[in-house]
């Protein structure tokens, strides 16, 4: 299920009741109550058989794991939270069996567009879990603890890389639907739609890598299940650190419950958003945007620049719309989600752009991709040159940022495409600071120069989009070529 008007209708009565009714520390307990709950109603039915309710089950599962294995090293503290992360733990066990008693609920009034498992099974399920946990704990115990950090890690990057790899993905639904006894032939990625599983990925990554490092907070179970499944960013963002998203969440308790400010800032987001998302981008999909379909078949290179043209507001309308509304949802909730962008078509550079454009993206990527792989290769020997490090860690990033999207050629590329373009950008930046500073004393060169600048960099993002959209280097070869008047 999408973000659509009834979801943010739903969700908005939710913080009403939520801000009216609950009072303290049961604000918090709701949170997770109604994130553990809205994974399952958000969902949307698949074709192999309970798939949509293991999946949502497993993001549960993993999310719990991660909190176990970043829980803090010293003892007094965890003792210090044992009794709330029990009940967190029964808590959210029991949503989970009782999820599946909409198995017996009618269809038009069932909180899931799929049809459970018996509840039974589900909890003998959990119990067999629960006691296989408590004795690989035991054992884990005694393991190198950054070792097995570094597992978790891999077995949650691997996963990611199977869903997102259209042929393994594939190859997962044929095996999986012949187990259930439905037809393999009609296999597809379509059967494995995890519903959010690419934002609680980022998080639980990140999570681990912190715990790594030393950086990470203590939280508490219920803390961490709600900061990594937390409603309004679960579907699309965005990515907030586990740091920041709990110090809001440890204020919600002295919130004052109908604030009227707070209403009012949040319904205004949610409002734009919605202008953004449902008015302007939905407009500009309805033929007016580029699509495979219409960039071939498009008659001449003015009309496929406009279409590119649509495609490339089209994106930026619906994404930051929706971002618009998770953090108008959030903060009815009491959450200040961070901002995702700031005008990025207006910059005049490719790294002012991507400070700009799903900016939380941009953060992890940088975080756990480019500082980590920089500080590896200054510590080689021999040392690489500072610019090929430089390049290295800049191309590395933005595929990281592309395979995200999905692991094909074409995201590849796109991700290539704008590290190289990163990389330019900086070596051009470290020689012309002089220049560029004496541009101060001379206004219209400055201008013009300012110009020019965003023009340039505005026509490369979105020639870039024609490997994001189209499903082939084949298509997107053509399509690039026409743009520039070839092989019409």
């Amino acid at each position: 299920m999408a973000l659509d008007l009834l979801v943010i209708l739903v969700l908005g009565g939710a913080a009403f009741l939520y801000a009216a009714l609950v009072r303290g520390k049961g604000r918090g307990w709701a949170l997770l109550v109604g994130s553990v709950i809205a994974i399952y109603w958000l969902q949307p039915s698949l074709p192999i058989r309970f798939s949509a309710y293991i999946l949502q089950t497993a993001t549960v599962l993993l999310t719990v794991a991660t909190w176990w294995l970043t829980r803090p090293a010293d003892e007094a503290a965890r003792k210090e939270a044992t009794k709330e992360n029990r009940v967190a733990l029964l808590v959210t066990g029991l949503l989970v069996v009782g999820m599946a008693l909409n198995r017996y609920v009618v269809a038009d009034i069932r909180l899931t567009a799929y049809r459970p498992p018996p509840p039974l099974i589900v909890a003998a399920v959990l119990a067999v879990l629960f006691v296989l946990a408590l004795v690989l704990g035991r054992r884990i115990r005694h393991w190198n603890q950054r070792r097995v950090l570094s597992a978790a890690i891999v077995i949650i990057v691997l996963l990611f890389v199977v869903l997102k790899t259209e042929h393994l993905a594939t190859a997962l639904a044929t095996l999986w639907r012949r187990s259930t006894g439905q037809d393999p032939l009609l296999a597809g990625t379509g059967d494995l739609a995890w519903l959010g599983f690419s934002y609680v990925a980022f998080r639980l990554i990140h999570t681990l890598r912190d715990r790594q490092n030393g950086i990470l907070p203590d939280l508490t179970l219920r803390e961490y299940i709600t900061y990594v499944l937390f409603t309004p960013a679960y579907i699309a963002g965005p990515i907030d650190r586990a740091e920041r998203f709990t110090g809001d969440l440890r204020k919600i308790p002295q919130m004052v419950g109908l604030d009227g400010n707070r209403f009012l800032a949040g319904g205004q987001r949610i409002v734009i958003g919605m202008f953004k998302k449902f008015i302007i981008a939905d407009a500009l999909a309805m033929g007016m945007s580029m699509t495979p379909v219409n960039a071939l078949q498009a008659n001449s290179t003015a009309g496929l620049w406009v279409l590119l043209y649509g495609y490339a507001l089209r994106l930026f309308f619906d994404f930051s719309g929706y971002t618009d509304i998770a953090i108008g949802l959030g903060m009815l909730f009491g959450v200040q989600l961070p901002e995702n962008f700031n005008r990025p078509y207006l910059t005049t550079n490719i790294t002012k752009f991507w400070q700009s454009w799903h900016i939380t993206l941009s953060n992890w990527a940088r975080f756990y991709v480019f500082s980590p792989l920089s500080r590896s290769l200054l510590r080689r020997e021999p040392r690489p040159s500072p610019t090929l490090i430089v390049f290295v860690s800049q191309l590395a990033t933005m595929i990281v940022i592309g395979l995200w999207h999905g692991v094909s050629w074409n995201y590849f590329i796109w991700g290539v495409w704008h590290g190289l373009a990163l990389f330019v950008h900086k070596q051009w930046s470290d020689r012309t600071r002089k220049w560029y500073r004496g541009l101060n004393d001379k206004p219209w060169q400055r201008r013009a120069w300012t110009f020019f600048s965003w023009f340039i960099t505005f026509q490369y993002v979105v020639l870039g989009w024609v490997w994001f959209l189209m499903p082939t280097v084949k298509s997107a070869a053509v399509t690039l070529a026409r743009l520039f008047g070839v092989g019409w």
